[in-house]
């Protein structure tokens, strides 16, 4: 499936400037009904401006009226350097079904719950999301939070088990060097303490002399 080119920018232009259904606009940018519905409520792609695909060549006014005009019609992306570009380009993300986007934040929630030893960026790594996605669920703050399952990734298909084994180790590496980290830290400050009381002291002998 070969998606418009910036996705979610181009699904806030078509939110703000037509009278299309959430279901046509989902369906053109490979998104789900709930995050065009999120759009037109404000609550995601806050500080995305939109993106015209009719000046960018990947949609005519005469379809995006026609679908207008009917609920069932599909939008189609005019094919032409732009869009061939964006579908072969190895540096855009592989489209995503549904499905999976669905599934990401329920893994998001799983990993949070029982690896809360992952960095944020370790576990947007995992399900191919970005860390502001993980920051919102893990804060409860998510636009769709009610309806977010803790749910395994790797039974989802989102990650693979060498994957998350790697991830979790790498984190344990990282909190072992941090728990090191602060040790050395303790006793340099507990030295420093102790020769500060060894200063006082001498200072106070040699300021009352004996006999």
């Amino acid at each position: 499936m070969t998606l418009p080119l910036m996705p979610k920018a181009t699904a806030i232009w078509l939110v703000e400037n037509t009278a299309l259904t959430f279901k046509q606009i989902a369906d053109f940018c490979g998104m789900h009904e709930l995050e065009i519905k999120g759009i037109a409520d404000g609550e995601v792609g806050i500080g995305i401006k939109g993106l015209n695909p009719i000046s960018t060549n990947q949609l005519t006014k005469e379809e995006i009226d026609k679908a207008a005009n009917d609920p069932e019609h599909s939008l189609e992306l005019i094919q032409n350097e732009i869009t061939i570009q964006t579908e072969r380009d190895p540096k855009q993300k592989k489209y995503t079904p549904l499905s999976k986007r669905q599934e990401r934040p329920d893994a998001i929630s799983w990993l949070l719950r029982n690896h809360p030893e992952l960095k944020d960026s370790q576990v947007a790594k995992l399900v191919s999301s970005t860390k502001n996605m993980v920051v919102s669920i893990k804060n409860k703050t998510n636009w769709n939070m009610s309806n977010i399952r803790p749910q395994d990734p790797v039974g989802l298909g989102l990650c693979k088990q060498v994957d998350l084994d790697e991830a979790l180790e790498k984190a344990e590496r990282s909190q072992k060097r941090a728990a090191k980290k602060k040790l050395k830290e303790e006793k340099i400050l507990q030295q420093q303490k102790q020769e500060e009381l060894q200063s006082k002291t001498d200072a106070e002998v040699s300021s009352n002399p004996e006999g």
